[in-house]
């Protein structure tokens, strides 16, 4: 049998030295998840209450005042939005008004949902073009005594928001504009801090693009509707997700100035429905209101969060 040359025959390949070993692979993925556990821990104590708003909707009322409580519901329901079982006179036992059926207004609790969707869009449509303005005159003219104002209204942000309901509301008593649309949206238009924010972001544009607009003959609100609002809209986008949130969960300042149950935002409109009807088995029909005020927050943010990122993140650069 013939036998190959010496110098023919492959050589046997190696170990390389930097190929990481089986259990050097283990031992990253576990100290991954090791060092994101704080995360999932965080996570949980964001999921859990929304999870037991979840399964308190479809409870029965008989199972929401059982002790102890159940993780899952054995017999869901939609009742705590309408049970048709339910009479005025309450003579059938077991059943209890839905969130549509407790409301003694014009659209029920529909009402609510229109207010709190009208006094959230002005309020987020009205301070955002209100802010953008001030920022494009802040950042892009040379007004006399320009950083003053704006350390003016920085400073603002560190006094605590609640010294100023007192004066707040006598000037909507003295205006007339008690349990109104505007007691809610005028007071909330002044924001220092989507100010600050799109002040920080229009600082990262060149001022080329403002000059050769006026070079061209564009006016001032011209050049604001027509260049700057456009730069601007991923940092409104994210200012939006934030005024939109905070403007739908307001509850101290329309708990003070709305007197009448058909001018109540959502907030004030659930706090009273706790206060009227005590008991656990009644807890259905106010986390079935608490479920419905939440679905639009969760929308917007959905359709929003590519925007939110983009403008965090852009509003840190600068030109």
């Amino acid at each position: 049998m013939a036998v190959a040359p010496m110098d023919t025959i492959a050589p046997a390949p190696q170990p390389s030295r930097h190929a990481a070993p089986a259990g050097g692979n283990r031992r990253a993925k576990i100290n991954g998840h090791l060092l994101r556990l704080p995360f999932y821990l965080l996570a949980l104590t964001m999921i859990a209450p929304f999870y037991w708003l979840l399964i308190t909707v479809f409870k029965p009322p008989r199972e929401l005042a059982r002790t102890p409580p159940s993780f899952v519901p054995q017999a869901p329901t939609v009742a705590n939005f309408y049970d048709t079982e339910w009479t005025p006179k309450g003579i059938n036992p077991g059943h209890l008004a839905g969130i549509f059926q407790r409301y003694q207004v014009d659209l029920g609790f529909w009402r609510f949902m229109l207010n709190s969707l009208v006094i959230t869009t002005a309020i987020t449509v009205g301070s955002l073009l209100i802010c953008s303005l001030a920022a494009y005159v802040i950042s892009k003219h040379d007004i006399k005594g320009r950083r003053t104002i704006f350390l003016l209204i920085i400073a603002s942000m560190m006094v605590p928001w609640q010294t100023t309901l007192i004066p707040n509301y006598v000037i909507m008593r003295n205006l007339g504009w008690l349990d109104s649309y505007a007691a809610y949206i005028v007071p909330a238009l002044a924001k220092a801090f989507v100010l600050f924010f799109l002040v920080q972001f229009l600082q990262s544009l060149p001022n080329e693009l403002i000059q050769a607009a006026r070079v061209d003959g564009a006016g001032e609100w011209r050049i604001w509707w027509k260049i700057v609002l456009p730069l601007l809209r991923p940092a409104l986008a994210a200012m939006s997700i934030f005024i939109v949130l905070a403007e739908w969960n307001n509850f101290l300042w329309p708990l003070i100035i709305v007197q009448s149950d058909e001018m109540a935002n959502i907030p004030v409109a659930l706090a009273r429905l706790n206060s009227y009807y005590v008991g656990p088995d009644h807890q259905g029909a106010i986390m079935a209101g608490g479920l419905l005020a939440s679905v639009p927050t969760i929308v917007f943010f959905v359709i929003f969060q590519k925007y939110f990122t983009r403008g965090i993140a852009l509003s840190g650069l600068k030109g």
